[in-house]
């Protein structure tokens, strides 16, 4: 029984434990397995699939993919029964059928969530097995027993400081109450159920009410003491009347004293738990109605838990409370989480570092965040108003309507992802970076005016584009720090994963601010330089989005970048975005983020030095000089667009570069062949970058060079190195653009699309005069000073090989030279593998 108030007496009772063999709420309109239909199967596997409750299509499907995944894996490790739950589980995620949990199959096979989820990707052995749809399920359920799992650990930390051990056990009994009442309350809350942060502000809410309701004698002495005010008895109902007393919700009056003192033990900003409090939870507590009238018991919060849990037909978030098997980390994950090494110092001068789990990372960035922006306001700065005042035309008043058009929209969109009581939470989120963006762009200005010598913005500050990017960095950065933004399939929203309305990964803020990447990408690199103060991750962060919009993002259908290389092959001036001469020249990271939105148009096109970037000061045309009557008008070469082809040719390269690395350590001569057909590709068949991926136009390349070359190299075996990449995904090689509206494997892209434009090409490199090869780029460190991660060793798990580090910087980018033989010849023309990675 849940806690009674203060001086109450509190009576013990038996706990219910959690059924996980409880019934799905669909299964009244599921019909019944018949065992007759499946007497060609074995006999243990139809009674899972019975105690599963599947239906006879299912279980059809889930045997025939079990045969087909038998006969392809070489040889099969886990016992039938696990392999049978597995297929079971991929084939109801796959028909979208209400049959069983996870936990329910997890229980019945006597396997753990990580374990579980390793088996099913082991059974992806033709890399067309798992669909798209079962990888994105499969990364929410990790996902969210990730962040399950951490929120558990330190509610159980944070309780041992709450909590007194008594002799009948009753603290333990409270905590469980807590707990189960604190993944209802998240359930209902939070539609994205995965925010880190919100769902510990929304913990710490659910410990407020029960240690002010809680029995002093089960209280530590901080506690005792945090608790403002004495709770009055709850009034004695016997037990033949409680049926007769009307039902009434809970009192959600705050104990602000209390709330503090366990916002500041657990390094949590009070303003925003106390918001959480007042929107989120008390609309929680509001809404729960119980038989009892005073408070509610373990059958009632168990009862409407299973019944959301049920819902959701993932994990039963009270197993971590009861230390379950299928929930439990192994020992190895454990020390990986727990054990931080010690400072490379003497004995007597070592220091522990604390164990950097995922809630105090987040609560450290945001902390880190808000020191910054403490001395910033939510208003210009005299310095600021100042820019806008010297512009020909005075931007003020159209920033000013312009934030308060994006405040609404940002702050509707992110209710409408997170959850409809979190509004006001985006509010706080967008009033943060608002602070951000006022900072940094004074920076920019700065900067620029140190650069140029002029006070005049006014083509620069009247650019709404402008204003818009810079806006969406900053809040790209608060909801990185906040850990609300992540990479979701690489910037995928298709596929059968979860709909761009209930997340707020990146690209998410281009969507809700209808802003091209293109246009956003333009404002990082000065972003990044104008905040030198921003933490590591986050400016990795920054780069991968920048990463993101090169490879895939900005190559949608609408995007201006078509435009303009359509306009810079049009001019004839402008024979190449970008002279493969250069290629092997320094990326220069001088361009501002001024000199790429006024480009190509620049005013009075000033001689200039080479790579420095044109004014920004609209009476600068007076320093035009006078074109020679001879020659014809030559179009601006677009210094956004020259930037970003130098930076997309070095991203190219060096992807390239890591796969040869891998597959092709034998035959050194064919890299600088595939970069140089990658290149061509990349600057006279740009069209075939729209609406695909950087990467399907590499494997592309890869594969074309080894056929005509006669070198033996299977796509799937392109593609098994290729999963074992950082930062890769699926359906890059399982969901590739063929025609409009219709989309299909790698293999059928080479064969009907990459094949089919470049043949002529293709086969030049067969002839004794081939074409001359491209200059290979050099390849620089990051112009953020944050080096690439290491890399994976393929077919390894958890091994990663990454250089010696020293110890002031990051592990740089090491690429392992790893051959995969294979031993099928094939065709040239199309590749044979069409259908099938087999």
């Amino acid at each position: 029984m849940p806690p009674k108030k203060r001086g109450s007496v509190t009576p013990q009772s038996k706990v219910l434990k959690p059924r996980a063999e409880s019934v799905s709420p669909d299964k009244k309109d599921s019909p019944e397995l018949s065992v007759k239909k499946h007497r060609d199967k074995d006999a243990e596997f139809v009674t899972l699939c019975k105690s599963l409750h599947v239906t006879d299509v299912v279980c059809d499907r889930a045997w025939t993919l079990c045969k087909t995944v038998q006969e392809s894996m070489e040889e099969v490790t886990d016992s039938q029964k696990r392999l049978w739950g597995a297929c079971l589980f991929v084939t109801v995620t796959d028909m979208d059928a209400s049959c069983f949990t996870l936990t329910q199959v997890l229980k019945a096979v006597c396997l753990n969530v990580k374990q579980f989820m390793d088996l099913v990707r082991k059974l992806d052995v033709n890399l067309d097995t798992i669909t798209t749809k079962v990888n994105s399920a499969m990364t929410r359920l990790e996902k969210k027993y990730d962040m399950t799992l951490a929120l558990y650990q330190r509610f159980e930390k944070t309780c041992k400081k709450i909590f007194t051990m008594v002799s009948d056990g009753t603290e333990r009994e409270t905590t469980r109450s807590c707990w189960t009442m604190f993944l209802l309350a998240k359930g209902r809350v939070l539609q994205m159920e995965d925010d880190l942060v919100i769902s510990f502000q929304l913990l710490l809410c659910m410990l407020e009410l029960f240690i002010k309701r809680c029995p002093s004698d089960l209280l530590q002495p901080l506690y005792k003491s945090a608790i403002s005010k004495v709770q009055s008895p709850p009034t004695r109902t016997s037990r033949r009347n409680q049926s007769k007393v009307k039902a009434r919700p809970l009192e959600p009056e705050m104990d602000v004293q209390l709330l503090e003192t366990l916002c500041n033990e657990n390094e949590c900003n009070v303003e925003e738990v106390k918001n959480v409090y007042q929107t989120s939870f008390t609309a929680f507590l509001e809404s729960l109605v119980f038989r009892c009238p005073d408070f509610p018991q373990v059958h009632d919060l168990d009862q409407q838990y299973e019944e959301h849990y049920l819902k959701t037909r993932d994990i039963d978030g009270r197993l971590f409370f009861d230390r379950d098997e299928t929930v439990v980390v192994p020992k190895v994950e454990i020390s990986e989480v727990e054990m931080t090494p010690k400072k490379n110092l003497a004995d007597e001068d070592a220091v522990l570092i604390p164990p950097q789990t995922p809630i105090r990372a987040a609560m450290t960035s945001i902390q880190q965040l808000r020191i910054d922006l403490f001395s910033t306001g939510d208003q210009p700065s005299t310095n600021l108003y100042s820019y806008f005042n010297n512009c020909t035309v005075d931007p003020t008043q159209d920033v000013l309507k312009r934030l308060e058009t994006l405040d609404q929209e940002f702050s509707r969109s992110f209710g409408q992802a997170v959850g409809p009581r979190c509004i006001v939470l985006g509010k706080q989120r967008f009033s943060l970076g608002v602070q951000l963006y006022y900072r940094v762009m004074e920076a920019m200005l700065k900067s620029e005016e140190k650069r140029l010598s002029v006070q005049n913005f006014s083509k620069l500050l009247n650019d709404s584009t402008f204003h818009t990017s810079l806006l969406a960095c900053a809040l790209e950065v608060v909801m990185a720090a906040y850990g609300e933004s992540g990479f979701k399939a690489g910037g995928y929203n298709h596929g059968g994963g979860d709909s761009a309305g209930t997340d707020v990964c990146f690209p998410w803020i281009l969507d809700v601010f209808n802003l091209a990447a293109f246009d956003f990408y333009k404002v990082i690199e000065s972003f990044i330089k104008a905040y030198p103060t921003l933490s590591k991750d986050i400016v990795k962060h920054l780069e991968t989005c920048e990463n993101l919009i090169m490879e895939r993002i900005a190559w949608r259908t609408g995007s201006p970048l078509f435009e303009l290389l359509k306009q810079e092959h049009d001019s004839g001036a402008a024979e190449q975005v970008e002279t493969p001469a250069s290629f092997n020249q320094p990326l220069q990271h001088n361009h501002t983020a001024a000199d790429l939105y006024l480009s190509p148009v620049r005013p009075g096109h000033r001689v200039l030095p080479p790579e420095s970037p044109g004014t920004v000061n609209s009476q600068a045309s007076s320093h035009a000089p006078t074109q020679p009557p001879s020659q014809n008008p030559r179009h601006p070469k677009s210094n956004s667009l020259s930037l970003f082809y130098k930076k997309l040719y070095r991203l190219a390269y060096t992807r390239l570069k890591i796969l040869c690395s891998y597959l092709l350590s034998s035959h050194p001569e064919l890299e600088p062949i595939m970069w140089t057909l990658f290149q061509h590709t990349l600057q006279h068949e740009y069209e075939l970058m729209r609406d695909r991926h950087l990467d399907q136009l590499m494997m592309s390349a890869m594969y074309a060079i080894c056929k005509v070359k006669s070198v033996d190299l299977r796509f799937k075996t392109i593609v098994t190195a290729y999963k074992n990449l950082p930062n890769t995904n699926q359906e890059t090689f399982k969901h590739v653009l063929i025609t409009e509206g219709h989309f299909d494997s790698i293999i059928i892209f080479y064969n009907q699309v990459f094949m089919q434009r470049l043949k002529t090409n293709i086969l030049q490199y067969a002839s004794t005069r081939p074409p001359t090869l491209s200059p290979i780029p050099q390849i620089p460190r990051s112009p953020y000073k944050i080096l690439n991660s290491p890399l994976r060793v393929p077919g390894s798990n958890n091994v990663y090989i990454s250089p010696l580090k020293s110890p002031r910087n990051s592990p740089s980018i090491m690429t392992p030279s790893l051959q995969v033989s294979s031993s099928h010849s094939q065709q040239f023309d199309t590749c044979p593998e069409a259908g099938s990675f087999k």
